[in-house]
């Protein structure tokens, strides 16, 4: 495992980032920022050189025009470039990323993480935000299931000094024991857009009481 450099990344300013939506596509992205959502993911693959840029050049401007988190994944210089909000990466991204560029650039920085070796390799790096999943089975991407007691544990030790993200095949009709756990954030995906009305969704979804911490 290659060794980065000590980075301080930029604060979230909370450790509790609410609802948080990965969406795949600017049209996504606009739909839900128009609802009020203010943490969200631009997750875009397969996707042309050109295209891509472009998409995370209207990413940033709409992020500031909504006053939002917006984190893009993996497309770090984008983000860089376009003075994003943040970055997400995957465990297998950090060690082909320039960590201190993005902590330089002021961006946030936050990391997927399916274990326990994985979230101590991202205290390690100290990011913004550490994102824990999957929670539940999902068909979204394919990735290591930790479960819920797993989840409880890890925010016990975790919860008060990072903002914590529970992502995997969270809906509604499954949430509250994920919102018992203590984290501080729900990353939704399909929840949302395979909604009968997305609209409907997004609002149970930002009402739900998470735990208030502030950093």
């Amino acid at each position: 495992m290659t060794r980065h450099k000590p980075t301080i990344f930029a604060s979230t300013d909370t450790l509790s980032l609410g609802l948080y939506p990965v969406v795949d596509s600017i049209s996504w992205l606009e739909k839900l920022l128009k609802l009020g959502v203010k943490t969200i993911q631009l997750r875009i693959k397969n996707t042309a050189e050109e295209q891509l840029e472009n998409q995370v050049a209207t990413a940033a401007q709409l992020g500031r025009q909504y006053q939002a988190r917006l984190f893009i994944n993996d497309y770090w210089r984008l983000a860089i470039k376009y003075q994003c909000y943040g970055v997400h990466l995957g465990q297998e991204d950090l060690d082909n990323t320039d960590l201190s560029a993005i902590a330089a650039a002021g961006l946030r920085l936050g990391v997927s993480t399916h274990s326990e070796y994985e979230w101590l390799r991202a205290v390690a790096i100290k990011p913004s935000y550490i994102a824990m999943g999957t929670v539940y089975p999902t068909q979204t991407k394919p990735a290591i299931l930790i479960g819920l007691i797993n989840l409880q544990r890890w925010c016990k030790t975790l919860a008060d000094h990072y903002p914590l993200v529970a992502i995997g095949g969270i809906k509604l009709a499954n949430i509250e024991p994920v919102l018992a756990s203590g984290v501080g954030s729900i990353a939704v995906v399909t929840a949302i857009t395979l909604a009968e009305d997305y609209q409907l969704a997004t609002e149970q979804l930002t009402q739900l009481q998470l735990p208030q911490r502030q950093v």
